[in-house]
Formats: structure tokens, sequence, C-alpha cells
């Protein structure tokens, strides 16, 4: 099956910008494609210094559901909002002042490389920190996934009026141009082996496991044979979509039984079926569970503005306009308008839009 290459790199432009990421696209785009995935055959998508988060998330989205292996490799800088102090990956309008506007959110990869099936994804990162998102990151490891592959490195931001280099990202793309893919690991040996003394202050990530930073917290390597994310990927690529729900409802309610409907455990299922019913063509079914997790996740006290709940407000919102038939676009149309109303999202016009559908579909 092709792999897919997803390569970004972005920094800010002018006196903000930390590392010069996009330095190391020329790079890597002289490896061939099948040796930056591992693949026989690979399709790339590459992302120099993009502008727009919502562009950013198109492209990862694309990448996430496509069949086949994964690589995605990032290169750039890391940045805290001022507002929840959650990281950024800085594009090129980025600022310290607009990065909850115009930086990436690191949770947006987590949350678009979720449903992928446990061992298909690789991500190799090559950060810079500013300074305090380097003093953050001692205590908040990077969550970028539960079942992925993480390797890579994390710098400390370079002396004042100085730009860096990407140079783990260098060194891997040096390897691969030997034409071989080794196994991610190794890769990511033999790209630090090349380092040497100059990545003394860097932090090295080299994990299966979902956290990664400067203070990773252990987590155990889920079993293949017991996790049952692995029994719902293999139901949805058979196109047996009723079964990969009845496994996921038999989670959630799991979790609510031990940890409470609002639970975070619970959620993540509710999440889960949401997506899942999404992939089986029933947008009703997964805008009404987008707007119960929404709903949950404010009633448990989180803001407005949180990743996660702006997440599942915009799901919602994509999946009410896939729903054909009048009546329960009506219903669920109403729902959505009193939610975009206290979570109006990072798009403009959001309410107006579900407002004036709305009226359309008034009798």
């Amino acid at each position: 099956m092709p792999g897919t290459v997803l390569l970004l790199a972005a920094s800010p432009v002018g006196k903000g910008r930390l590392v010069d990421a996009a330095s190391v696209l020329p790079v890597l785009a002289a490896v061939a494609p099948p040796v930056l995935s591992g693949t026989e055959t690979a399709n790339v998508v590459e992302l120099a210094d993009p502008l727009e988060p919502q562009a950013v998330l198109t492209r990862l989205r694309a990448a996430a559901t496509a069949p086949g292996p994964l690589s995605v490799f990032i290169t750039g800088q890391l940045q805290l909002d001022r507002r929840q102090h959650l990281p950024h990956l800085a594009l090129a309008r980025t600022t310290p002042a607009t990065v909850r506007y115009t930086g990436f959110p690191w949770a947006w990869i987590r949350e678009e490389l979720r449903l992928r099936p446990p061992g298909t994804t690789t991500l190799l990162l090559d950060l810079h920190a500013d300074a305090e998102t380097w003093q953050w990151l001692r205590t908040h490891p990077l969550d970028s996934g539960r079942t992925h592959a993480v390797h890579g490195r994390i710098a400390p931001p370079p002396p004042r009026r100085e730009v860096a280099a990407p140079t783990y990202m260098k060194a891997v793309a040096t390897v691969l141009r030997s034409g071989h893919r080794p196994q991610a690991e190794q890769l990511h040996q033999l790209a630090v082996a090349r380092l040497g003394a100059d990545a003394y202050a860097d932090v090295f990530l080299s994990t299966p496991t979902h956290t990664t930073g400067p203070t990773p917290t252990p987590t155990p390597t889920p079993t293949p044979d017991i996790d049952p994310h692995i029994a719902i990927a293999s139901a949805v690529q058979a196109g047996r979509h009723s079964v990969a729900d009845a496994l996921a409802a038999e989670h959630e309610q799991a979790a609510v039984r031990v940890h409470g409907r609002g639970a975070e455990q619970a959620l993540h299922w509710t999440e889960v079926r949401a997506d899942l019913a999404m992939l089986a063509g029933d947008p009703v079914r997964s805008c009404r569970a987008w707007l119960a997790v929404a709903g949950a996740r404010l009633a448990a006290g989180e803001s407005v503005d949180t990743p996660a709940v702006e997440a599942a407000v915009d799901r919602a919102h994509h999946q009410w306009g896939q729903i054909h038939d009048p009546a329960p676009a009506r219903e669920l149309g109403l729902a959505l308008a009193e939610l975009r109303g206290r979570v109006p999202g990072r798009r403009a016009g959001a309410l107006d839009h579900v407002r004036k559908q709305l009226l359309q579909l008034q009798p």
C-alpha cells in the first residue's frame, strides 16, 4: 500500500524567528519519496512556512485519513499562547501576542492522528522552543498521540539575534539520501550521532508512547493484542462499521461506569464513536455525538476556547453541513446555533452560517 509523507517546516517571519525551518526542505525534497516513507511508493505533501492554521489543518487531515503508513516530518518552533499557555507550532505570521490565532495548536496534531491504526504513524520532530515554552516543557510533556512513534529533538532558544539551523532534521535527510530507510528508531540514532557535541543542551525524543518532552511521563506501550483501537480500526478497514461502533460503545459504557459520563476516559470513546459515524457516512449520528462531547466538556468546566471544545464544535458544524434530511438538520441546527453562540471558534462567521442555513430549513 502506498505511503504518505507530510513535510511541514514553519517559523515566523521577522525577529521572532528562532530557527530557519524551511531551509531543511530542499534537503528532504532531494530524498526519493519511497525512501522518505519506507514504502515502495509514496505521496509527498510539502508545506513551507504556511500562513494559516486552517491550511495546515486541511493538509494534516488529508494525510491522516490516507490509507497506508504515514510519516510526518515537522521542523519549526514552539510557542505558548498567552491565554491558556498551550503549545502551538509558530507559523509565518505568528507573534508572541497572536499565537492563539496565527499558530497551529499542537493539540490538533494529536486530534487528527487519533484514529489512525497503531503502528502506522511516525513523527520525526526538530523543534526549537522559546524561553517560556522551554520552561513549560519541563513539567508538561508534549502530547503527540498515544499510539505513534515519535522521534526527534527539542532545542532551547538560540542566543539572542541568532537564528538556529534545523541540524537534526538535516542529519535525518542526510542519512536518508543514502537511498535506504532504516527503522525509525535507528534513523533517529544515526541522526543524533551526526550532531555530536553541538547538541549538548538539546533533548532527544525516541518513544512510541503518547508523551514527549524534556521530562516525559513514562507510560506503557500499548500491547497490540489487547488494544481495542486495533480491532476497531481493522473493522473499519473491512467496512464493518456497525461492528466498529459496537466495540467502541462497549468501551464507552465501561468508562462511564468506572469514571463517570464527563470523564476524559469516557469522552475519548464518545469522540471515537463520532469519528466512526463520520467514516460510516452517518453525519446525523456524528454531529449528535460531537455536540454531546462539546456539551460535556463545557459542563465539566472547560473554557469555550479550549482546543478540545473548539474542535468538537467545529466537527459538529462540519457534520451538520453534510445532513440532507431537513428534520434532523433543523433539530441539530438549533442545538448547534446555541452552542455556536458560546463557542464561536476561530473561523469568523460560523454562527451566522448556522443561522442562515436554519432559515432555509424552515418548512
